[in-house]
């Protein structure tokens, strides 16, 4: 009885029993919290085929040409730096003062 009393309260069983069980079931539940994700991912990766090509219609292939006429055709010449409102200020005050000093710039 002395000798399991002494194992019993040894270093292996206060620190070393725990820290495998620790191991070992993080391990099983990280596998399984690893399947749920995937289960979830398959669950709301299903799309309809009859929605998938209709998108694969619309698809416009985007080249860098048709970007760069793009950027040909904007008027680079004109344009206007418009400050964005600070972190203070209120968003919708400052679009009111702009918009009210736009009108009266255009009267």
């Amino acid at each position: 009885m002395e000798k399991l009393r002494r194992l019993w309260r040894g270093r292996t069983m206060t620190f070393g029993v725990p820290l495998l069980l620790y191991l070992i079931g993080g391990s099983f539940g990280l596998r399984e919290f690893a399947q749920i994700r995937y289960d979830v991912h398959k669950l709301h990766g299903k799309v309809d085929p009859a929605l998938k090509e209709k998108l694969k219609q619309n698809q416009n292939p985007v080249t860098l040409e048709s970007e760069y006429e793009k950027l040909d055709r904007s008027n680079l010449d004109n344009w206007e730096n418009i400050r964005g409102p600070s972190l203070w200020e209120d968003s919708r005050t400052v679009q009111k003062q702009r918009r009210e000093a736009l009108r009266l710039k255009t009267e």
